[in-house]
């Protein structure tokens, strides 16, 4: 039988972990996330954000600017909300409008208070081993892989995909435990016999319900980041039935990296208020 990862649950106890270390600051650290434009979709994530946040006892400072706004004049506000008192935190929701420069808008963001790691100061910090800030989404992946206790020292764990808010990520967070890993992009050879062979697959694809029972060593652990659109709402990398009883442990989408990413950047904010509060 496999076993669900449940990140509702998990991220319960590090949320409720975040709201005891933001009653013990000495001030309420404030967070913003930046949305252009009125996607639905966007709206919703902000506002579900919102919500966590406030749960938590962190004041979430609402910043909305219309779809037709400069590249140069929403560098402006971002470097505004950096100056924000209290302020622990500044993301900006993507996608942005094609119109705006996306790494000129990102690199607005202090580094300071870049909790979802995207500028090119902070991401670099990362990537050289500086872990006071992570990219939320893999350290999410990381933290349902490490709820399981196993010993990963002698196991294979495979990364599926390269992107900026997964695979790369990932594999450097592993790389920094010395674990053996290895990635399957789009023109790798042999990915049917590296993925047979993982004891421990991590997908960031995107693509909806690639992962078969048939394709996975008998026990393998499945951390399933991906997330596509069908009929049926969101469905992950994963297909859900067919490794059923083959797989050891799957975190299913929904219900798995989603909530624990959220809990992870509330988690940054709280590093970065604790980092503030002398």
């Amino acid at each position: 039988m496999t076993t669900i990862i449940d990140g509702r649950m998990l991220s319960k106890e590090i949320l409720a972990q975040v709201k005891e270390g933001v009653g013990n600051l000495s001030f309420q650290p404030v967070f913003c996330d930046v949305l252009v434009g009125d996607d639905p979709v966007s709206l919703q994530y902000v506002n579900m954000k919102k919500k966590k946040a406030e749960e938590l006892g962190i004041r979430f400072h609402e910043a909305f600017f219309p779809a037709d706004i400069s590249t140069e004049d929403l560098v402006k506000e971002i470097k505004n909300l950096n100056t924000i008192e209290n302020m622990c935190g500044v993301i900006v929701q993507l996608p942005l409008p094609a119109t705006l420069d996306q790494e000129k808008v990102l690199d607005a963001v202090d580094s300071h208070l870049d909790v979802d790691c995207l500028s090119s100061i902070t991401s670099d910090k990362f990537y050289s081993g500086d872990l006071f800030l992570g990219f939320p989404t893999a350290l999410a992946c990381i933290a349902l892989l490490d709820s399981l206790h196993l010993d990963l020292k002698d196991k294979k764990i495979v990364v599926m995909g390269f992107g900026k808010l997964v695979g790369k990520p990932v594999t450097a967070l592993l790389n920094f435990r010395n674990l053996n890993v290895e990635v399957i992009r789009s023109k790798t050879e042999n990915k049917e016999e590296i993925l047979k062979n993982a004891d421990v697959v991590i997908s960031g694809m995107g693509n909806g319900k690639y992962i078969k029972g048939n394709m996975i060593k008998e026990g393998a652990v499945l951390i399933d980041a991906g997330s596509s659109e069908s009929n049926s709402g969101i469905i992950g990398d994963v297909d859900l039935e067919s490794i059923e009883g083959i797989a050891g442990f799957v975190s299913p989408v929904p219900g798995g990296v989603g909530p624990m990413t959220v809990a992870m950047l509330l988690q940054n904010v709280l590093k970065v208020a604790k980092s503030l509060d002398k």
